[in-house]
């Protein structure tokens, strides 16, 4: 399922946050409500890590990641490195790396298999990227938009991207993917989807201001809580009846 909350003021909580099928980063200075959301629908089952990076809290939009590893930028500190390197399971490879498009979650989308990457990322860095986090890559706009981590989000159960995605691009990125895609927004109509919409493979977190139909184009293409609900098609109808309740109160 997915579920509405706030940073602060803020619906922008793909900004803030880092969300993968491992391990999941939030900045530092939120209220205890955003922290609150996160660890009792994840702690469960994956670490969630209160960080800050280079001593900035948009830990979503400066880092990218997966269930394989962590790219963080070369402001990152020597502490702040630590802390995260001793919060996150042994396995998950962390890389500091030199990128003068420093803001990785804004130029990179990635699930555990495929990244997109903007079209002018250092050779080096993308050769890091696919070290560290297992991935192919491929470099790619999204609308004619060079921001492939802001405008677009996906798992490896689906994705969403930028509402002005033509029909033969969305077949093409599926196709790269593997997985199927939709072109949709978040935050009532915002197209910087990334900004406002997290997922992993069985839980999804967006802002307090989206509709209950984007939360139910979401829940479809993500196949969010299909894992809980066994595949019973008429729980899922559930959870989009209560989202639509929720919008309406």
């Amino acid at each position: 399922m997915a579920v509405r909350t706030q940073f602060e003021s803020s619906n922008d909580i793909g900004v803030f946050t880092r969300l993968t099928n491992a391990y999941c980063l939030v900045g530092i200075g939120g209220s205890e409500n955003f922290y609150s959301t996160f660890e009792s629908e994840l702690s469960d089952q994956i670490p969630v890590v209160h960080t800050s990076i280079g001593d900035c809290r948009v830990v979503g939009r400066l880092t990218v990641g997966n269930r394989h590893g962590l790219l963080v930028p070369s402001s990152t500190t020597d502490r702040e490195l630590q802390h995260i390197r001793n919060s996150l399971p042994d396995n998950i490879r962390i890389k500091r790396c030199e990128e003068r498009l420093s803001a990785l979650g804004n130029v990179i989308a990635c699930n555990d298999y495929v990244a997109l990457v903007h079209p002018d990322l250092d050779k080096e860095t993308e050769q890091i990227l696919i070290d560290t986090l297992n991935v192919e890559c491929f470099r790619q706009t999204i609308a004619d938009r060079v921001l492939v981590g802001s405008y677009s989000v996906f798992s490896n159960q689906g994705g969403l991207v930028h509402p002005k995605t033509s029909i033969q691009e969305q077949e093409e990125l599926s196709s790269l993917l593997q997985v199927p895609l939709v072109a949709g927004t978040v935050n009532r109509g915002s197209d910087v989807v990334a900004a406002g919409l997290l997922v992993n493979d069985w839980m999804g977190f967006c802002g307090l201001d989206t509709t209950a139909h984007e939360i139910s184009v979401i829940e479809s293409v993500f196949k969010l809580g299909q894992q809980r609900a066994t595949g019973n098609k008429a729980t899922t109808t559930a959870t989009i009846k209560d989202s639509l309740v929720d919008a309406l109160v």
